[in-house]
């Protein structure tokens, strides 16, 4: 089969630890016909300095410069700067197998229905040794908004790749501090089907660096983030004007999930119901994140989690309910068992306790709609 050509863009900040691993990674793939774009996003190490080195060896490789303005800045740019039909994200500190845009190219000239695609892939430490660990997101996307919180369209976003009219007619990436993966796919999801293919795709890195995961105020972040673009998708579904979202968002700036997600009402101008569906998706969201990624709820979040959930979850299905007492008797049964009593009896309610100390108990301390 002839492959089409494609563009792929590295946003990298301050990514000379790992970037060179990531450029070598692209130009050693076996698809014939590549283009890649590094945009620097403002670094202050050593990252230019690398890109610029490798553009000077291999004409694939072209490297765009701008001050810091986030990743989705550094993407929108790459975006603009080429003009292949296929466009592929790869982050700085990832890896992709050498044949895994051939692979992905394929499967999108064959399936003309599909608008974008990723895959699942290894996890690897900072060091670049195998963490034993892996994912492998469903085939077939399938997402549900309504949802507190909501279910994603789960496509890893290191190894994305997506068809350049339907990135256009999305729109690109807009601007969140984080989740920008997510707000795109939503978009994406309403012009065509997302899949993951079921093998590996390239190596993930799993550090404290990374954005997701670097403190529990960026956890916080991502929960409102990730939740107010699927509000913003629930909009669209009913023919609702979608959210407008500032470049400069307020919350971003705050500390406490309550206060982002007062600054996100303000700024947003949300309805009442909206705002309490908004509430709840982002306390039940941080709890998820809390359970994978490495940080803690704290006791404030507890508070608010409770609280949340005494006053706003009544609308919520009974399925989506008991979900979310499960996901607060593992949170709960993870506190205790490091310690934090104070925090554990708060985010619990009398309902979980018993369920709470089996998994204490069993040592099921996590949380999982696929496996509970």
């Amino acid at each position: 089969m002839l492959l089409p050509p494609c563009d792929v863009i590295i946003p990298a900040h301050n990514a000379a630890a790992t970037i060179a691993s990531a450029i070598q990674s692209v130009l050693d793939q076996t698809a014939p016909d590549l283009r890649l774009y590094i945009v620097d996003d403002g670094s202050d190490d050593e990252t230019p300095a690398i890109a610029q080195a490798f553009a000077a060896k291999d004409s694939r490789v072209h490297v765009i410069c701008q001050p810091n303005g986030g990743i989705s800045s550094a993407m929108n740019a790459g975006i603009a700067a080429g003009s292949n039909p296929f466009v592929a994200r790869l982050d700085a500190d990832d890896l992709s197998d050498p044949d895994r845009h051939a692979r992905q190219l394929a499967y999108l000239v064959e399936h003309p229905g599909v608008v974008a695609i990723s895959g699942a892939h290894r996890e690897i430490r900072a060091d670049g040794t195998l963490t034993g660990s892996s994912y492998c997101p469903p085939f077939k996307v399938s997402a549900d908004p309504a949802c507190a919180p909501a279910i994603e369209p789960p496509l890893t976003q290191p190894f994305f790749m997506v068809r350049r009219d339907a990135l256009v007619a999305a729109g690109g990436y807009r601007a969140f501090p984080v989740s920008e993966d997510s707000d795109l796919y939503w978009r994406l999801a309403e012009l065509g089907d997302l899949v993951c293919l079921q093998s590996y795709l390239g190596s993930y890195r799993v550090h404290v660096g990374s954005i997701s995961s670097a403190s529990i105020v960026n956890g916080r972040l991502m929960a409102v983030c990730s939740q107010m673009a699927a509000l913003s998708a629930r909009r669209r579904a009913v023919g609702a004007p979608d959210i407008v979202f500032p470049d400069r968002p307020r919350w971003r700036e705050a500390i406490s999930l309550a206060g982002m997600i007062d600054h996100a009402a303000d700024d947003l101008g949300l309805s009442f119901e909206e705002m309490r569906h908004l509430r709840v998706s982002c306390a039940a969201k941080l709890m998820e994140l809390a359970g994978y990624r490495p940080y803690e709820v704290e006791f404030d979040d507890c508070t608010f989690i409770a609280r949340t959930l005494a006053q706003d979850a009544q609308g919520l299905t009974p399925v989506n309910r008991a979900d979310i007492a499960k996901m607060r008797s593992a949170t709960a049964a993870r506190l205790l068992r490091k310690g934090d009593v104070r925090s554990a009896f708060e985010i619990a309610s009398i309902r979980t306790l018993p369920q709470t100390f089996l998994r204490i108990v069993t040592g099921r301390l996590y949380w999982s709609k696929h496996r509970i």
